[in-house]
This record gives C-alpha cells, sequence and structure tokens, in this order.
C-alpha cells in the first residue's frame, strides 16, 4: 500500500492546476506561472515539477517512483496543445528548464533555454522560422552554452573565449554581427569544448537533454552557492526547489520580437513610473547578463507600440492582484507579448516603506499589511549613514560590520589623545588591537572605532552599538602597533594623522576620506525633520507606519543608558524608560583611583572612606540621569563585573614594578596593589567574584550605590521632577543571595525615601541558568525580573562571548550548524527555553511580575518576536535600536493576528 502510494503521488502540475498561494509546492516561479494563467494572462503553456519530488530525490539519489510517467504524460498533453513534439526534426517542440524555489535564491541553478535542439531538429527550428538560419543556430549555440554550463559544469568562460573569437575574427563586438554560417562554426567550437569537458559528445536526445536538465535543477538546491546564501538568509535547508519547464518563446527571431524585465515602481526608490530594460532580437538572459546594452522600457513605445500598451495594462492588472511591486519577465515574438514571470519585486529598504505608504494610499492594503511588508532590519539600514562610493575608493581590510554606519577620521592609537582631538572639533577613528573598559571615553570621543581583533560582542562591537557608533571589528589583516602609533596592513603604513574611512555594515575599511551621506530618518527621530512639513516621501511613510506600529504593539521598548545624554537621545528616538543602567562605567577615569582605594581597603574605616568618596559622585551620576528620563521607570543594576576589569593587568603590574624595583624606586603603593591584584586572580573571572557575589563580599559597596540611587530619586522628587528608580541585583543564582542584599537595601530605602513618595522597586536579573529554572523560588523575593540574554546565552551554551566568535563561530556558521550567532539573536530552542521557563514559574508564584529583556536581543528583530510571544512587558536595547524595537513589536503583534493596542 505505501508502495503504491507513492507512485500515485502527484509530482507534477499543468500551470492551469495551480495558484499563487501554493508556493511550498510549486516554488514562487512555478505558482505565479499558474496564477497568470489562470488570470488568462499570455502565458506559454507548461508544467511544474514540485518541491516533494525534489525532497524525495535528494533524499534518496534518484527520481521518485511514478515521476518518469508523470513528466512523459505532462509532456505528451504540451505536444498535443502545441501540435508539435519534442525535439522533431521537422516542427520541433523546445522548452526552457528553469528552477524556482519557495524563495528567490541566487545561488540555484540558472535557466537552459530550447531544450529539444539537435543536429537535425536545427534545421527544422529554421523552416519553422520561415528560412531563418541565423536565429536557428543561434539558439543552438545557445543551447549547448547553458546546457554545457549549468547542467554539466563546463566552465563558462571557455564558452565566451569562444564566442570572443569569432567575433574578433569577424571584427565586431556585437553578436547581431554574426551569421548563420559564423555561429555554425561556434556550435562545433562549443561541442568540441563540451567534449572536452565531459568526455561525451552534446547529448542528441530531446528527452535524455529535459531528465538532465531536471535532475541539475535538483542537485542545484545542495550547491555551494545556494547553501551559502540560504544560511544567510535564514532560509530552510529542506525545502528543495520546484522545476519549470516551459514552451519556449523566441526573443531573437529579427527586429520585431526581444526580451525585457520591468517593475511597476521603481525598486530603489519607490517612486511610481515605468521601470525596466527591454533588448530587441534577443533572448532568455540576454537583458541580464549584460552582453548588449539595453535600452530603457519606455522606448518600446516607439519600437511597438501595441505590445508597450498591451505590457503596461498587464503590469497594472498585477500590481492590483498582487497589492505589490511586481517584478515582471516578458519577451516578444514578432510582435506577440509574452509573459514569461512575475513576482513580488525586491526593493531597497527606502523603496519598501514607501511603497508600503503608496499602496495605502492607494486602497490596496491596510496599515496592518503595511507594517508587515517592512522590517526592523530595513530600517536599521535606513539610520545609518552611508558612504558615496565610487571606483576611486577600494577597500584596504575587510573585518566584522559589528555597529552601522560610514565614519571617516584622523587615526589615533589612545582613548587620550582621541579626546584631545575632538576637543578640538576633529573627527577621529580610534584604532586598538582590541578595547576595553578604559577606552569609554576615547569611543564616546571618536566617529568610529577599528579594531584588529574580536568579532560582533566583543567590547568594542557591544560598546559602539550601544552608543552607536559605527565599529568594525577584528579586521585581522591590520597590524596595529600602539606604541608606535601606526598599523600597517596590505604592504602600507598608516601613522596617527593620516586619515581613515570604515564601514560598519560590510567591515570594510578604507584608505582617506570617503563622502557620507547623512540619514534623513536619524533626523527625523531626533526632531529636526518634521514629517508633516517637508517634501520626503521617505520620512513621511517611517512616521506614518511607526506611529501605526507604536498603536498595535503591546510590548514597551526601553532603551540600554548610562548617561544623561545617552538617555535624552534614546527618549528623543521614543523609548519610554531605561532597562539597563549600568553602573560599572561611573567608576571608569578619573574615578579609577577611588576604586583602587576601595579594593586595597584593608580596615573598615579607610574601606567607608572609599565608599563615602564614591557616594556623591554616583548620585550626582543617578540625579542627571533620572532628570532626562522624568516620569519613566529608570532600571538600575548594582555593579557587575569582576574588580579585575577596574585594575591594572597582572602581569604588566608585576613587571612595572620588577623594574621599579631594580632602579631603587618607592613601590610601597604599587607593591600593595600587586599583592591585592594577585588576591584577588582568578583563571576565570567571569564565572568568578562579580554580580551580587561582589556585593556580599566587600560590605558596603552595595550599600553605598542603593544610597546613591535613592537619594537621587528623592532630590529630583524635591525639584519636582518623578523619578522611578528599579534596583536590579546581578548574577543572581539562589534567592538567598537576592533575599540579603534586598534586606540590606530596604533598610537604607526606607530611611532615605521617608515620606517623600517615592517608591523603590528591587528586582534581579536573570543570567544564569540556575536562576531561570528556580525562577518561581526567586520571584518570591523580586519585583521584577530583567532577562540578562548575553551571559544566559554565553552560561547556557558555554561559551566565552569574548574569545569564540573569532576562534570557531565561522566554522559553525560554515557547517550549519549556527544560522546565526546566538549572541545576535536569541536561541529559541535551548536560552529561549530558560526564558519561558522562567517567565512562567515566575508569574506563577508571583502574578504581576513585571518581566523585561536587557541583553543585545533586546534590539533583535526576531528576538523581539520571540520576547511578545513569551509574553514579556518590554525589552530593552541601545538607543539607535529603540526605534527597530518599537517596529518589531507592532509587526509581532499583527503577524500574531492580535488587535489589541497596548
Amino acid at each position: 500500500m505505501a508502495a503504491q502510494e507513492t507512485v500515485d503521488h502527484k509530482y507534477v502540475y499543468d500551470f492551469s492546476e495551480g495558484n499563487k498561494d501554493l508556493k511550498d509546492l510549486l516554488g514562487g516561479k512555478g505558482a505565479n506561472l499558474a496564477e497568470m494563467t489562470n488570470l488568462g494572462l499570455p502565458v506559454p503553456p507548461g508544467f511544474t515539477i514540485t518541491t516533494e519530488a525534489c525532497q524525495a530525490y535528494l533524499a534518496t539519489g534518484r527520481e521518485p517512483d511514478g515521476l518518469a510517467g508523470q513528466i512523459e504524460a505532462h509532456l505528451e498533453s504540451l505536444e498535443r496543445a502545441m501540435g508539435k513534439r519534442l525535439g522533431d526534426p521537422g516542427d520541433p517542440l523546445l522548452v526552457s528548464v528553469r528552477s524556482g524555489a519557495r524563495f528567490s535564491m541566487p545561488g540555484m541553478m540558472e535557466t537552459v533555454l530550447n531544450v529539444g535542439l539537435n543536429d537535425q531538429s536545427v534545421v527544422g527550428l529554421s523552416a519553422q522560422a520561415g528560412g531563418n538560419d541565423r536565429f536557428a543556430w543561434d539558439s543552438y549555440r545557445r543551447l549547448i552554452q547553458m546546457f554545457g554550463k549549468t547542467v554539466c559544469e563546463v566552465p563558462g568562460e571557455e564558452f565566451e573565449h569562444a564566442l570572443d573569437q569569432i567575433k574578433s575574427a569577424k571584427g565586431t563586438h556585437d553578436d547581431l554581427d554574426l551569421d548563420a554560417d559564423d555561429l555554425r562554426g561556434l556550435v562545433d567550437a562549443y561541442k568540441k569544448i563540451f567534449l572536452k569537458h565531459t568526455g561525451r559528445e552534446f547529448p542528441q536526445q530531446p528527452r535524455e537533454q529535459l531528465d538532465l536538465a531536471i535532475r541539475a535543477v535538483f542537485e542545484s538546491w545542495n550547491a555551494e552557492r545556494a547553501v551559502l546564501y540560504r544560511r544567510q538568509e535564514r532560509i530552510p535547508a529542506d525545502l528543495g526547489t520546484a522545476v519549470n519547464v516551459v514552451t519556449m518563446v523566441f526573443g531573437n527571431l529579427g527586429p520585431d520580437s526581444g526580451t525585457g524585465v520591468a517593475f511597476t515602481r521603481d525598486p530603489a526608490s519607490g517612486a511610481q513610473g515605468i521601470y525596466g530594460d527591454y533588448l530587441a532580437n534577443a533572448q532568455g538572459e540576454d537583458v541580464v547578463a549584460g552582453i548588449r546594452n539595453t535600452v530603457p522600457l519606455q522606448e518600446l513605445g516607439q519600437l511597438d507600440r501595441a505590445s508597450y500598451d498591451e505590457l503596461l495594462g498587464i503590469m497594472a492588472r498585477l500590481e492590483e492582484h498582487y497589492k505589490d511591486l511586481c517584478d515582471i519577465e516578458f519577451t516578444i515574438e514578432r510582435g506577440k507579448l509574452w509573459m514569461l514571470q512575475t513576482r513580488v519585486g525586491k526593493r531597497t529598504a527606502a523603496a519598501a516603506f514607501v511603497i508600503a505608504g503608496q499602496l495605502v494610499d492607494e486602497g490596496l492594503i491596510d496599515l496592518d499589511e503595511a507594517l508587515h511588508r517592512v522590517n526592523g532590519a530595513q530600517l536599521a539600514q535606513l539610520m545609518f549613514p552611508r558612504f558615496q562610493l565610487d571606483h576611486e575608493f577600494q577597500p584596504v581590510a575587510t573585518g566584522i560590520g559589528a555597529s552601522p554606519g560610514a565614519a571617516s577620521g584622523t587615526v589615533v592609537f589612545t582613548s587620550a589623545r582621541a579626546v584631545e582631538l575632538a576637543a578640538e572639533g576633529r573627527s577621529v577613528i580610534l584604532v586598538r588591537r582590541e578595547t576595553n573598559p578604559d577606552d569609554l571615553n576615547g569611543m564616546i570621543a571618536a566617529k568610529g572605532i577599528l579594531t584588529s581583533r574580536g568579532g560582533k560582542t566583543s567590547h568594542a562591537a557591544v560598546v559602539a552599538r550601544g552608543m552607536g557608533k559605527t565599529c568594525v571589528s577584528g579586521a585581522d589583516e591590520i597590524d596595529v602597533n600602539v606604541p608606535a602609533k601606526r598599523f600597517t596592513v596590505a604592504g602600507q603604513t598608516v601613522q596617527e594623522g593620516d586619515v581613515v574611512s570604515i564601514d560598519g555594515t560590510t567591515g570594510k575599511v578604507y584608505l582617506g576620506e570617503v563622502p557620507v551621506m547623512p540619514s534623513e530618518v536619524v533626523q527625523y527621530f531626533e526632531g529636526s525633520l518634521d514629517p508633516e512639513h517637508i517634501d520626503n516621501a521617505l520620512v513621511r511613510a517611517v512616521h506614518r507606519i511607526m506611529t501605526h506600529a507604536d498603536g498595535k504593539r503591546r510590548l514597551a521598548v526601553r532603551t540600554n543608558a548610562d548617561t544623561g545624554a545617552d538617555a535624552a537621545r534614546a527618549r528623543r528616538f521614543g523609548a519610554e524608560g531605561i532597562g539597563l543602567c549600568r553602573t560599572e562605567h561611573m567608576f571608569l577615569g578619573d574615578r579609577r583611583e577611588l576604586v583602587e582605594r576601595l579594593i586595597l581597603a584593608r580596615a573598615p574605616g579607610e574601606r567607608e572612606a572609599a565608599l563615602a568618596a564614591l557616594l556623591p559622585l554616583q548620585r550626582a551620576d543617578f540625579e542627571e540621569i533620572f532628570r532626562e528620563m522624568d516620569g519613566l521607570p529608570v532600571t538600575v543594576r548594582l555593579i557587575d563585573p569582576p574588580l579585575h576589569e577596574f585594575l591594572p593587568p597582572l602581569e604588566q603590574l608585576a613587571v612595572n614594578v620588577a623594574v621599579a624595583q631594580e632602579r631603587g624606586e618607592d613601590v610601597a603603593k604599587e607593591e600593595a596593589l600587586l599583592a591585592a591584584v594577585r588576591r584577588m586572580h582568578e583563571e576565570n573571572p567571569m564565572l568568578g567574584l562579580r554580580g551580587v557575589r561582589l556585593g556580599l563580599v566587600i560590605p558596603g559597596l552595595f550599600a553605598m550605590q542603593v544610597r546613591a540611587i535613592a537619594e537621587a530619586a528623592v532630590s529630583c522628587a524635591r525639584d519636582g521632577g518623578v523619578a522611578k528608580p528599579e534596583i536590579m541585583v546581578p548574577l543572581v543564582g539562589a534567592v538567598q543571595e537576592l533575599e540579603t542584599v534586598r534586606a540590606e537595601a530596604e533598610k537604607i530605602i526606607a530611611e532615605v525615601v521617608g515620606d517623600s513618595g517615592v517608591e523603590v522597586l528591587i528586582g534581579t536579573m536573570i543570567e544564569v541558568p540556575r536562576a531561570a529554572l528556580t525562577a518561581g523560588q526567586i520571584a518570591e523575593a523580586a519585583q521584577f525580573f530583567s532577562f540578562g540574554t548575553n551571559d544566559l546565552t554565553q552560561m547556557g551554551w558555554g561559551f566565552s562571548r569574548d574569545d569564540v566568535e573569532g576562534a570557531f563561530f565561522w566554522r559553525y556558521l560554515e557547517l550549519g550548524i549556527f544560522g546565526i550567532s546566538p549572541f545576535e539573536s536569541i536561541d529559541r530552542d535551548g536560552v529561549g527555553r530558560l526564558v519561558r521557563i522562567a517567565a512562567e514559574e515566575g508569574r506563577a508564584a508571583r502574578p504581576g511580575l513585571k518581566l523585561g529583556v536587557c541583553g543585545e536581543h533586546g534590539g533583535d528583530p526576531d528576538s523581539v518576536h520571540f520576547f511578545h510571544e513569551v509574553g514579556l512587558d518590554y525589552v530593552s536595547c541601545s538607543p539607535f535600536r529603540v526605534p527597530v524595537a518599537r517596529l518589531e513589536a507592532g509587526r509581532a503583534v499583527v503577524e500574531t493576528g492580535g488587535s489589541d493596542s497596548r
């Protein structure tokens, strides 16, 4: 019975049997050919072999039972309809074979035209065309060239070289100048090339040509280019591709024939109009292959007015039917228009927003559908400046595009120099092997950051994204010599003071200054462009769709901000509070000496003095942030990193002390510091004395921070403001840790707040797997959870995020183990499950528990959809990603069928 079911399974569909909604089965091309056929448009007859046939072939290495017979039956039906037989010597039916997956995939097999031609039928084809020998032999040479290259992997350049030789001998650069005898000679040359590379003569049996081409389409699904594209675009690997067999129509029959492509709107800008290219006396792929210069589509109106008018009518009908920009391929055969393909056209990010807005105005779609058709990745592209590149600018190195944007500036190698030159009004690019917390001031001052080490989750990358700074990391072709103030690359030396340009989207590095275009979308978000009063279709469309997204979304969007300036910018970008204020950044720079005093303190009095000195500084920091976020919640994370990050490296300090001792210098202070660093040294500090553990080990540290937060909130209240502080305890793994910290914190808060009306929440960061698995217990002591998905990913996978990206992630991506780095987009099955468990068990123990996320994933489009699905209350991300998160939070509601606004 199972075998009979396999044989009877339907693997082949006539175009009249399908429709545009069967893309999973018929592929995009086949489904749309069927749709156009059903609309009564002039589509050459044909049939589609399904993706299921491809899946079966790839699973077993052979065609599934029943497929050959179904192909034969549909081929016979096609022959009856056309009154011709495939490859008939006297009156041949010819077909094209085209791949067509569910998603458009540039890596898939290219089209093979004129299948069915051989040494006999080429004569019959000439007779069909009224004795046009040139057309027949041109069609035959195209078949051998396409079949050889795409089906049998004959190097395409060998065919091109043979063609160039014949044109050179003829004294021409134009294919059209070759006559029938020239093309007959070219066919002989192509056959010899085919024999040399395949070891066999070019197949003369039409059905063998067809079967080999179909099999080649199936196998192209796993071709290297296709696999690479699927990984990049996150397309599932098990979909398979359909195969389309289409009756040939000929655009190379003479000046009254041709081929072209058309778009119903401009795919670059979204502007309405007639866009496309036409090439007379050409076939199939000639337009996109660039073998001759095309003419604008409008010129078809002078060449063939009837076909032009018919095409415009079909374009309008297709756009209204698909309710979107359509990409169309067509052929004209002696004045007869044929439609070869249509699909929803790819477009730039700017065009996506503009077209969505236009279609709403035209009544073709509603705002929900417009929101569905754009995405956060497109919005992010529009928010960053970009280079105006031309042939003069060639990259000298390529690293990892860690934080998007385009930046040019003077090269500096130290943070101090960056701050100095920035104060003079100069744009600088901070170049380091890798950055560390000490570089923060320089990173703030710089226009961009370039490192020779690290990946997308390195210190440079994370901090740069948080600040909206352009960053290229891991450019290992660059040899950075900080002491000598220079780097070398591609045989050239770049000194401090020279100018470089970096592209944080592509990862490319250029020497010299490349012109930059500012982002109008950022100007809109910052309030300097009024969308209601400017003639800018893109800004108006972004405003309209963002307004709708804000009205639809359930998730609130907060920001990760550590300074008043960051908080102010994020609020302009639409942030509804701060989900992560990292206090460790407040301990750097001039305050480092106070931290060292705290660490070195051996007596209670010394420790209390250091904490007392830090208190007013912390309080001032919080006052600034609370005032900028007046009336909005601010989640402050108590100090999280291990203290070794605030101290000199052990090896460097030991060498400095030894050298000073050798010189007879007084090194008592340095020796005490060295002893403290040695005492604190850990093999893996990220899994050691940090977070809540540090607060419990160093008496008064958390207490000082809690007091500073409470006093700053009260100060704001007394000045007429509204502060809503939320204190977050990091790295909690057991409820007892949180209970201990909370008990001390509540005493301090009660003492400071008094009757001021200020309310302070106390919660925890869920970043340790054990915390997620015991969330029900921890919720008893926490008023909110914020998921720290960076550390949760690190600990869940057992990865050191500072090391693994450059070490082996590239190989994992290459092998398909990762579709994308789990530090970029949430690992739904593993880390995501921990988030889901903690959310469910936390709320079960404490109904109404506030839930948020503050890791890098808070601004990742796909991750935002997951957090909406899990039921979190908010996401938090860097200021520049706030609009992206707002948009995706709205899209999440639309795509899950929700309609309630927040």
